[in-house]
């Protein structure tokens, strides 16, 4: 059991860019490992979490040891991670025999091999339907002798302080060992005050279509809510944690990246312009953000097996015209701070597989007070 002035250690299995990778950095933990298949994704991941191990993999051909030895990291307090979700998703074919579907398996597999003392994995909400309870199931036999389990609880991220109405399922394993039961109710509280569109986009700039390139990206922004959602925009930066290049920008002169242009049709900025918040678009199928709602759930798009086909995204509030990736980073709760890609479209995707770092934050948090005992500093 590590001490009160050890930082207890996590793995982020299926990272992503790092939105749980963040929350945990913030609740108290040191993320040691990080993996993803997508090299892409995995170089934003370095970028904002220069001091953690890296491993671009497909997990189903390892094991634990083997995961563990080529991180060079010991046996990790927890881990965490998204398997996978577009086998399961709503917005997808809903195909029971969708190969990713597997991966999900395959993450339990290993925590059943490292038997870390906790683990929590999260997914799409569309894996509680009854056609994907034998895949559940299966994976969850692999642990279930040695924790203690909350299995399949759905959780909204505007319940936690995120400005987006994106439902998640979590499934959470304490060692029975080590832990007592798991407690549902401990995981899911939450003080957090609610924090709508207005909030979450203050201070970001006017847009012109005509930025498009990385450089043209980066623009200043002005006054931050005196909030904590405001405040933690610019600071609450995790030590070791961070791209040096955007915390200094930031710091210096208010620099924020991903503040990219859209190139709309006067025929389609007229539709936008006329659309009433809350209202979706006929042809696009955009909706309009609400100032005073939440973002909806912010969608990928499909990967280049797919098609690459770009995913629909919200119109801003006040403009004619679909929102920026630093306006959607801020949706989903990622601080002006952290680093996404240069283009618009990985950004997109980038953002939209990942979880509110908000989210993950308070989770972690509840889980430190259940399975450690005390809140992490």
């Amino acid at each position: 059991m590590p001490s009160r002035q050890t930082k207890p250690s996590v793995i982020d299995l299926f990272s992503g860019v790092g939105g749980i990778s963040l929350g945990a950095a913030r609740a108290g933990f040191e993320v040691v490992g990080a993996v993803d298949f997508n090299q892409r994704v995995m170089e934003a991941h370095k970028r904002n979490f220069p001091n953690t191990k890296h491993l671009t993999a497909d997990l189903s051909g390892y094991t634990g040891e083997k995961l563990l030895s080529e991180l060079s990291v010991t046996k990790p307090d927890g881990i965490v991670g998204g398997p996978p979700c577009q086998g399961f998703s709503s917005m997808g074919h809903r195909n029971v025999a969708d190969h990713r579907n597997s991966l999900f398996g395959h993450y339990f597999r290993l925590i059943s091999e490292i038997k870390p003392r906790f683990f929590m994995a999260e997914n799409v909400s569309g894996i509680l339907d009854p056609n994907y309870k034998p895949i559940v199931d299966a994976a969850l036999e692999q642990v279930e002798r040695d924790y203690h389990l909350i299995r399949g609880i759905e959780v909204c991220a505007s319940d936690f302080g995120a400005p987006t109405s994106r439902r998640r399922v979590l499934f959470v394993g304490c060692l029975k060992d080590e832990s007592d039961p798991a407690d549902e109710a401990a995981l899911k509280k939450s003080d957090a005050s609610e924090v709508r569109v207005a909030e979450a986009l203050t201070g970001l700039p006017d847009i012109w279509a005509k930025w498009q390139s990385e450089d043209q990206g980066w623009r200043k922004v002005s006054e931050y809510p005196d909030t904590d959602f405001g405040r933690r925009l610019f600071d609450a930066v995790p030590k070791g944690v961070g791209c040096a290049e955007s915390l200094k920008r930031l710091a210096d002169s208010r620099e924020v990246s991903g503040c990219l242009g859209t190139v709309h049709s006067p025929e389609v900025r007229q539709r936008y312009a006329k659309l009433k918040p809350g209202g979706k678009d006929s042809v696009s199928k955009s909706v309009r953000l609400k100032l005073d709602g939440f973002c909806p759930t912010l969608r990928a798009g499909t990967g280049p097996e797919l098609g690459s086909y770009q995913a629909v995204r919200p119109i801003h509030p006040n403009s004619p015209r679909v929102i920026t990736p630093r306006e959607a980073a801020r949706l989903q709760g990622f601080p002006d701070w952290f680093r996404f890609d240069a283009t618009k479209w990985h950004s997109f995707r980038m953002i939209g597989n990942s979880v509110s770092p908000i989210l993950a934050e308070r989770l972690l948090k509840n889980i430190i007070l259940t399975t450690f005992g005390h809140e992490q500093k």
